[in-house]
């Protein structure tokens, strides 16, 4: 039971810096400025070219190669880590900030439901309802945000929900170490991009803040995210891609002086107070069923 727990308290611990990690990710691609298709090939080839130099370094550190791919799982999962790349960048471009954060927080919900019929993985009370507070805190958050008007952005968005809860869902069924899977992936959106923006010529005003984000931020998010799975439920996991509806209005503001609104600023409280109590209970309720038996 103590292994349990520790591994437990492990995925909370990789999934928290992961979510911190990826809500860096929309400011770092608006202090980029360019078009879509320099942005998503750089960012993505910067991603691979880090993700190359750290498995070089661990082989020449250990003797041997880490696991890469985990047979068909991995396989299927670097796809759909690729495609939401693709698709995400896509949404931030075609619809508003607000629209992809209250779309994209809904992946705990599919990622619960999918637990739910793939791997019959009941949800949790204390995960329902800390769920029913993030959609309530998100909600309030974008209700003077949300606009019509965007349909494709929209659907790339709640596309891109469906895509990462389904390979945190794999991830799970797997129990397979998935950390450099999406890293990997990125190949697919980066061979993608840069087919589409050499021919004319990459447009990045500011390179700089596209490769940092791609070399660093997005590899520590991409690979912390994709561990969790080993230790946590995927509507545990999931949870954690909601900070980044929380703290990416908050960097804007701090960034770009775009000072939240008050809905904003109260529905993100929810949204902390909720992760937190959720990630409290479970670990007091791990702690406790010992002492019960």
């Amino acid at each position: 039971m103590s292994t349990t727990l520790s591994d437990h308290r492990k995925g909370l611990l990789l999934t928290a810096i992961g979510g911190l990690a990826l809500s860096m990710d929309i400011p770092l691609v608006r202090l980029g400025d360019g078009d879509i298709w320099s942005i998503l090939g750089v960012r993505s080839a910067a991603t691979v070219l880090a993700t190359l130099v750290i498995l070089a370094a661990m082989r020449l550190a250990s003797g041997k190669w880490p696991i890469l791919i985990p047979g068909r799982p991995g396989l299927m999962t670097g796809l759909l880590y690729g495609l939401s790349s693709l698709t995400f960048v896509l949404a931030v471009f075609n619809t508003t900030t607000a629209n992809v954060v209250f779309i994209v927080a809904f992946n705990p919900m599919i990622g619960a439901l999918l637990s739910w019929i793939f791997l019959k993985e009941k949800p949790q009370a204390a995960t329902l309802i800390a769920m029913l507070f993030m959609i309530f805190g998100v909600g309030l958050i974008v209700r003077e945000g949300l606009s019509s008007g965007h349909f494709f952005g929209d659907a790339m968005a709640l596309l891109s929900a469906l895509i990462l809860a389904a390979a945190i869902t794999i991830g799970r069924a797997s129990r397979r170490d998935m950390g450099f899977v999406p890293l990997l992936a990125a190949i697919l959106p980066a061979a993608l991009g840069l087919a589409q923006a050499l021919p004319s010529g990459l447009s990045i005003a500011h390179p700089g803040w596209i490769l940092l984000n791609g070399a660093i931020v997005m590899p520590v998010a991409f690979w912390c995210l994709a561990t969790g799975p080993r230790y946590l439920s995927a509507p545990e996991v999931g949870m954690f891609y909601l900070l980044e509806t929380v703290l990416a209005p908050i960097w804007v503001w701090l960034i770009f002086a775009e000072t939240p609104a008050t809905m904003t600023l109260l529905g993100g409280g929810i949204l902390v107070a909720a992760i937190a109590g959720h990630c409290f209970w479970m670990v007091r309720g791990r702690s406790a069923r010992p002492l019960a038996e």
